[in-house]
């Protein structure tokens, strides 16, 4: 199966819904090649990238878990590079 490399941009403005955000990631985490947080008091709000190789329907649906939760935005850049797992 081919996978890609991906990086999400994640906005968390409700931060009731960060236990459910890192149990995403966790459940996820073989997957992910690295993540970032920042903490933006000014603003009370929260900014998470997170790179990721994984084939484009598990990208598709952690994309879409994350985006369903409350207060949690989420956008995906896809690269173009692929490879076979």
């Amino acid at each position: 199966m081919q996978t890609r490399v991906a990086v999400m941009g994640i906005i968390v403005e409700n931060t009731d819904s960060v236990e459910q955000l890192n149990h995403l990631l966790h459940e996820y985490g073989h997957y992910i090649i690295g993540r970032m947080g920042i903490p933006y008091r000014a603003r009370s709000i929260n900014i998470v990238s997170i790179a990721i190789d994984a084939p484009q329907d598990v990208i598709s649906a952690l994309s879409g878990k994350i985006g369903s939760l409350d207060g949690i935005s989420v956008k995906t850049a896809y690269s173009n590079v692929l490879a076979d797992e």
